[in-house]
């Protein structure tokens, strides 16, 4: 993916500027066209640092903005008017300035949606699309509120997964600390007891020596290892074949695995519910809810889906051929067609996937959190019982 920068006019004459993430040049134009933007200047945006950290705004930030925005808006305020005042609301200082910078877009005689367009990485393009959608039918105020009600929702999820994840994660942390301070500190305590000894160590006894003398004198090349695996992940998965890589490894994996399927196909169920019911064309919404998917083998299939809905199927049909979507997936879309309300059973898909990515989670972590109790003790208790073997030895050969 890369960003461009452009500047340029609308159909009314009047400037616009912004930024586009596209793979392709083709791609870019097709959205000029699309976007109908008379273009004067465009240039590649240099690529930024590995290291940069999201955009230091939260989505739950981005869904109480939406939601104060309809109402203020349902009130009959002007659009200037309520994003200087909801700039003046909110405590994080990053995105005030986002707002005062949209606003003063919107004085100067764009769009919201243009002047949202140089913050795709904020907002992203369902949010975009769908006031583009609320500004041209002039119903802007009740499809923020389905924004918001979106976002609330998606960050409801997310709270969700992290919550039930905090308790398998503190542990493991706990498990890594706790054998890192043994190996460092305690065993080298008993080392220099061995040394005293003549008698020939048992095997276990020599790997945890062995294992704590790698740690005491490589610390930092291990530290540094870590930091260039990292380093190198974060490289890697900024293309879209390690995406692909890594999203494919994330789906095959036996416990794990059927939760980010089913965190996917409830993302995009939701995603696309939002869009359809919001009168987006369905080939622009297959292509929204492709990007805003966060996985990249979902993103594939949906695309696909698109091509061939383009070319005159259903969007059941490429749903069953996709081998992604569960067959209650596809049989409820089908229902929608032939019913014509696909939003509708979009969104009862993504409620129950909802629930299920709920129970789904609880059940991980009910297997998790014994497995890794057990790991650690283990652990801490083979190493402490192979610190005892030779003592154990030396007291049969006193007797």
């Amino acid at each position: 993916m890369a960003i461009y920068v452009y500047e340029g006019k609308n159909p009314a004459g009047k400037k616009v500027s912004g930024e586009v993430e596209v793979r392709t040049t083709d791609e870019l134009y097709r959205w000029f066209r699309a976007n109908r933007v008379t273009v004067t200047t465009v240039k590649k945006k240099r690529k930024e640092l590995i290291f940069k950290i999201g955009t230091g705004i939260r989505l739950g930030e981005i869904a109480n903005f939406a939601r104060q925005f309809a109402v203020m808006i349902g009130a009959g305020l002007p659009l200037s008017q309520c994003l200087a005042v909801m700039a003046n609301q909110v405590d994080n200082k990053h995105f005030q300035k986002v707002l005062r910078s949209v606003s003063h877009n919107v004085e100067s005689g764009s769009t919201l949606a243009d002047s949202l367009i140089k913050y795709r990485n904020i907002f992203g393009d369902l949010f975009i699309h769908m006031v583009e959608a609320g500004e041209l039918g002039g119903v802007l105020d009740v499809i923020l509120r389905r924004v918001a009600t979106y976002l609330e929702k998606t960050v409801a999820l997310r709270r969700k997964i992290k919550g039930a994840l905090m308790y398998p994660l503190v542990i493991s942390v706990v498990a890594v600390v706790a054998v890192c301070f043994m190996l460092i500190f305690i065993i080298p305590v008993f080392a220099d007891l061995f040394a005293d000894f003549d008698a020939e160590l048992p095997g276990p006894t020599k790997i945890v020596l062995f294992l704590s003398n790698i740690l005491q004198h490589n610390f930092v090349y291990l530290i540094i290892g870590i930091v260039l695996l990292i380093v190198g992940y974060k490289f890697v998965t900024r293309k879209d074949k390690g995406r692909l890589i890594r999203d494919r490894i994330f789906l095959s994996l036996p416990v794990f695995g059927p939760v980010v399927l089913k965190t996917a196909i409830s993302r995009f169920a939701r995603t696309l519910e939002t869009l359809l019911s919001s009168g987006e064309a369905i080939i622009e919404a297959l292509n929204i809810t492709a990007k805003s998917s966060g996985n990249m083998v979902i993103e594939i299939t949906v695309k696909q889906m698109a091509e061939r809905i383009a070319g005159g199927q259903t969007i059941s049909e490429p749903l069953k051929e996709s081998g992604v979507f569960p067959p209650m997936v596809v049989q409820m879309v089908a229902v929608g067609e032939q019913t014509g309300e696909v939003d509708v059973m979009l969104g009862k898909i993504a409620d129950f996937y909802e629930d299920e990515v709920d129970t789904a989670v609880q059940s991980m972590t009910s297997v998790l959190e014994p497995i890794m109790i057990v790991i650690l003790g283990t652990v801490v208790g083979g190493m402490l019982i192979a610190m005892y073997l030779p003592m154990f030895d030396l007291i049969g050969a006193v007797k």
